[in-house]
């Protein structure tokens, strides 16, 4: 009995311990590029797209870009302004600025950036950059109680695959699909189901700011 109790309760704290791995998890040294939070992209017109011709920085001449803290709190410029490689083969150009026309995820905004393999979704205070070869390294808020803990965790990365854009936890299963059909772009996220955007090319007032989430734990 003893023993059956002893194994019950370690199966019950494995959690405790996921979540206490994950918030004391090290934050990788922060390269975000320092264009980006020089100002603040909420005046851009995100329909003109640049031109992806080879004329510019490549991919790999920009760093990767972090979530800063627990999230900004003003929409950051463009990570990758100023790259123009091309797309590999079998990436669909899903670039520009989303809002959610889904009646169960109605103020959802997200703008997407890509260049070369990179792609970079900046949405709700966070920033997901990531290629087949590179982890976002992204923030998770998690609220307990009156406290509010900023778990810091390498999640995904960004693979073509028929089309759709794959983001695999830790490189392993899709967890994520970012594509665009028949006009229009969707997103599938476990417990979030189909999630259906529009275009739009100016950032809804709604969006410009992110809860403030400096003093967290």
């Amino acid at each position: 009995m003893r023993k059956l109790l002893v194994g019950v309760t370690a199966l019950l704290s494995l959690p405790l311990w996921l979540f206490l791995l994950a918030w004391l998890y090290p934050r990788p040294v922060d390269t975000t590029p320092a264009w980006v939070f020089d100002g603040d992209g909420t005046e851009i017109n995100y329909c003109e797209l640049p031109v992806l011709d080879g004329s510019g920085l490549t991919s790999k001449d920009i760093p990767q870009a972090f979530t800063p803290g627990c999230g900004y709190t003003v929409f950051p410029k463009p990570i990758l302004q100023g790259c123009t490689e091309p797309l590999p083969e079998g990436a669909q150009d899903i670039r520009g600025l989303w809002q959610s026309v889904s009646p169960h995820m109605p103020d959802h905004v997200e703008r997407v950036e890509q260049c070369g393999d990179r792609v970079v979704v900046t949405a709700h205070g966070l920033i997901h950059d990531h290629s087949p070869d590179m982890l976002s390294n992204d923030v998770s808020p998690r609220q307990i109680g009156p406290f509010l803990f900023c778990l810091r965790m390498s999640q995904a990365t960004a693979v073509w695959k028929d089309n759709q854009l794959n983001q695999k936890l830790f490189g392993g299963p899709t967890v994520v699909k970012r594509y665009i059909e028949e006009g229009v772009y969707r997103w599938e996220y476990p417990g979030n189901g189909m999630v259906k955007m529009k275009r739009i090319c100016k950032l809804p007032e709604h969006a410009k700011t992110s809860p403030d989430r400096s003093h967290a734990l």
